[in-house]
């Protein structure tokens, strides 16, 4: 198993940026593939972007493509997203995720997730 405990969100004006990182423990980090959803008020989670075992690929919903940045150090066992140019539409509670097996973009393919941080971008 795997705990993953996400921090860096904030308060933060339309066009700023926030990195969010996510610390996992536990089974060796590099074994899994990791993800970033997000969930804003009455909406189902989404997926944000993913990322494979060593970093060499990655996926992104359209609606962050270019403007965000998903990363990880295994040496640390972290995760990280670096978010640019946000927008008020990206306020959400971000959740970090990770799966054993091939890189999904699908909620429900993923195994273990964080507690969640809150984002919110004001206009």
């Amino acid at each position: 198993q795997v705990q993953l405990v996400e921090s860096g969100g904030g308060l933060v004006q339309a066009g700023n940026s926030l990195r969010l990182s996510c610390a996992a423990s536990g089974r060796a980090f590099g074994s899994y593939v990791m993800g970033w959803f997000r969930q804003a008020p009455g909406k189902e989670r989404e997926f944000v972007a993913a990322i494979n075992f060593i970093g060499g690929k990655t996926s992104y919903a359209d609606s962050v493509k270019g403007r965000f940045t998903i990363s990880r150090d295994n040496a640390k066992s972290t995760l990280y997203l670096q978010m640019n140019s946000l927008e008020p539409e990206d306020t959400a509670v971000y959740y970090c995720a990770a799966r054993l097996g091939a890189m999904v973009t699908n909620r429900f393919d993923y195994n273990y997730w964080g507690q969640g941080t809150q984002v919110t971008v004001s206009s």
